[in-house]
């Protein structure tokens, strides 16, 4: 990912308010989980899997604090439990970006899965999602994820296109 996205990210998340980080390591964003854990405006926690990020994300939203969860793509089916439950059943929202795996032209022949089970999958949960395929995109799109999160109170995606997570395509 080059250096002038991760600073889109992070200037996007700073920008709507966003104080608190969980996420799953992934190739694809290491780069935002650096940059996040040195950031002192930023509290983060990795977590073991997705479901616990999006338990963490929701209880930080309980607490008043804007977070977002980071997650590759199989994650919005490991966390499906999680998800509708703390979703459908309690009314917390969690704000997720996950990297578009198995996006056209990723090069991973296992990634085919996960791209093609996603948005099936956040369809189901009724999760709005927005792609931002282009760098300028990304702060308006993070603005727009989390006024959709604020209006709805449930879950909200933000998928990063393979334009924007993957510099030699």
């Amino acid at each position: 990912m080059k250096e002038s996205v991760v600073n889109e990210v992070i200037g996007g998340l700073k920008d709507a308010g966003v104080k608190f980080a969980s996420f799953v390591p992934d190739s694809w964003f290491k780069n935002i989980y650096f940059r996040l854990a040195e950031d002192p405006d930023f509290t983060t926690i990795p977590c073991s899997n997705e479901g616990v990020g999006i338990g963490l994300c929701c209880g930080a939203w309980l607490g008043g604090v804007k977070a977002v969860m980071l997650m590759e793509n199989t994650g919005v089916r490991m966390a499906c439990d999680q998800l509708a439950r703390l979703g459908m059943s309690v009314g917390l929202p969690a704000f997720m970006m996950i990297p578009y795996r198995g996006d056209i032209g990723d090069k991973l022949s296992y990634s085919v899965a996960h791209g093609a089970t996603m948005i099936p999958v956040l369809d189901a949960l009724r999760i709005p999602y927005l792609i931002v395929r282009e760098e300028n995109r990304i702060r308006q799109a993070i603005r727009r994820c989390l006024t959709t999160l604020s209006v709805t109170q449930y879950h909200v995606a933000l998928i990063m296109g393979a334009e924007v997570c993957v510099e030699d395509l």
